[in-house]
């Protein structure tokens, strides 16, 4: 069986919600499976570490997931049009594995959420494809041979799955939000299987 790896940080709801449905479209693939993982908040002052396990919700991601994943797709709310903090803070610890060449050849994929339709998305994406660029991934997005992608009007894009939260006081995802955010945690998982017989 083999493991595609879906990390991601949420604060709101919304990015957690969309890994959800990445992690449904990944097991909806003979041969894979997921594994949900988050990372821990950060501060700009030094506060009390983090509990080694969270409170709630997926366990706390460790270098060693990294290593053994088949293939990853990974998910940050929007910061400035960039990724959070705390995502970034995990990715910078993954020097080693860069060295070793532990993610060369593998799937990727990434997924965000935002608060605004024009809140930066795609670049945002974009931010979180550069490190695993330089980790020897092999990219994924949506093409748009996807009828979800011709019909949506809220969240997705090509270069990977989205939700746009907007003023809403809950997270709710659009029946296209889910759709591709499954989609893309189904091409992810059908690649890794194809890469691996």
């Amino acid at each position: 069986m083999l493991t595609i790896l879906v990390l991601y940080y949420s604060r709101g709801g919304s990015v957690a919600e969309l890994a959800r449905h990445v992690c449904r479209g990944i097991e909806s693939v003979s041969g894979a499976t997921s594994r949900l993982r988050t990372v821990p908040p950060v501060a700009p002052v030094t506060q009390v570490a983090e509990p080694p396990v969270p409170a709630s919700g997926a366990p706390y991601a460790t270098i060693e997931d990294l290593a053994e994943c088949d293939g990853l797709v990974m998910g940050s709310p929007t910061r400035f049009g960039n990724m959070a903090a705390p995502l970034k803070q995990f990715l910078d610890t993954t020097g080693g594995l860069w060295v070793s060449g532990g993610l060369v050849g593998k799937p990727a994929a990434v997924f965000t959420s935002t608060q605004t339709q024009h809140g930066g998305n795609e670049s945002t994406l974009l931010s979180m494809m550069l490190p695993l660029l330089h980790h020897g991934m092999l990219l994924l997005g949506i093409p748009f041979t996807e009828s979800a992608l011709q019909s949506t009007t809220s969240g997705g894009g090509p270069y990977g799955a989205s939700h746009v939260h907007g003023s809403l006081k809950t997270v709710q995802l659009t029946d296209d939000e889910k759709q591709l955010a499954q989609r893309l945690g189904q091409r992810v998982a059908e690649l890794a299987v194809k890469l691996h017989p």
